[in-house]
């Protein structure tokens, strides 16, 4: 797929840089203890509480510890599933994620038997579709003083989202019994996300093109004496012992070194293969930093720091712009490399 030694590579720096839209994401996990334990069960019942404060106040929601004294709270307290706006925003536009598709406000609502107000979406209906300005339109049902009542999603798993929103009126929702049995809720999940609209570098852009055609491309700078520096794989903009730019690009062997390596053998949330595998940092031949890849086609505890490697490519039509397009890696069967031509790049 590549050449067997690095070379020089000529790069069009006129070619326009990739771009795409980029996704991050991941589910934040925390255990809710005792306290929000009681108020997240009581919310899959369709049930509020709040805990008393040792001023007196009733706080929704619980706060575990004290805002005067500091002190762990534990004085569970039931409240009403109405409550009076005392301040409120509208939001004419709502974003993904957030609790209604149609104009809403957000509100600061204090509960019959509550006072500290809590956040939660105010869902005005027919009323928020009235007129051409949004934030007219709100005003028509929607002020300070308005009485208002929750709205209970049809299956309440135990989050604050079990309130879908709250709607005008102070008559509470009929709600079904609870499910008897069920466990304590003792875990949130979070899902959290951002999306960005990625631009590459000229030497990023160069990088994934070049995996695009099978090769892997690496770069380098030259001092004014003419003297070589090291190779950066994947390609990257600036030295970063020298800041001087990295450009000449150098095509490196799909063939190198084990320099560490650890065996995966704890499964985790979104984990793509089975228990245990080997993540390596391979020294490609003619690189001077390794990289993160799989070792396959070996037995976890036989690889070892030296092993000779050669990437496995997935079918050419499989292709695209990213370091998956090599599988994963597997031993040549050579001798393994001496510690002294790996040392120095772990």
């Amino acid at each position: 797929m590549t050449a067997s030694q690095s070379s020089p590579v000529q790069i069009d720096p006129h070619e326009p840089p990739l771009s795409a839209p980029l996704t991050l994401s991941f589910d934040y996990t925390r255990s809710v203890g005792p306290l929000l334990g009681e108020f997240f069960t009581a919310l899959r019942e369709r049930r509020i509480v709040g805990v008393r404060g040792s001023d007196g106040r009733v706080l929704v929601p619980p706060a575990e510890y004290d805002p005067v004294t500091c002190e762990q709270l534990t004085q569970i307290v039931p409240v009403a599933s109405v409550g009076t706006v005392v301040s409120w925003t509208w939001q004419p536009a709502p974003l993904e994620g957030q609790p209604l598709d149609r104009p809403f406000a957000w509100a600061l609502i204090t509960l019959d038997g509550a006072d500290t107000p809590m956040l939660h979406a105010v869902d005005i209906g027919a009323a928020g579709a009235v007129g051409a300005d949004g934030a007219a339109a709100s005003a028509v049902s929607l002020a300070t003083g308005t009485r208002v009542h929750a709205h209970w999603v049809a299956d309440p798993v135990g989050a604050i989202t079990d309130i879908a929103c709250f709607k005008l009126g102070d008559t509470p929702e009929e709600v079904a019994p609870p499910v008897a049995g069920l466990d304590p809720v003792t875990l949130q999940v979070s899902p959290s996300s951002i999306g960005i609209q990625h631009t590459a570098s000229l030497p990023e852009s160069a990088f994934l093109r070049a995996l695009e055609q099978g090769k892997l491309l690496g770069n380098r700078t030259t001092d004014p004496s003419g003297e070589k520096g090291k190779v950066y794989f994947p390609a990257r903009e600036a030295d970063p012992a020298t800041g001087r730019q990295l450009d000449e690009f150098v095509e490196l062997s799909d063939q190198g070194t084990v320099t560490t390596f650890a065996i995966i053998n704890i499964p985790f949330a979104g984990q793509r293969i089975t228990p245990p595998y080997v993540a390596a940092y391979v020294l490609l031949d003619g690189a001077d930093i390794p990289f993160l890849h799989l070792i396959s086609d070996v037995a976890a505890d036989q690889v070892r720091m030296g092993m000779r490697v050669k990437a496995v490519w997935k079918p050419r039509e499989e292709w695209g712009l990213g370091i998956d397009n090599i599988e994963y890696f597997r031993p040549t069967g050579d001798p393994d490399a001496d510690y002294d031509s790996y040392k120095h790049h772990l």
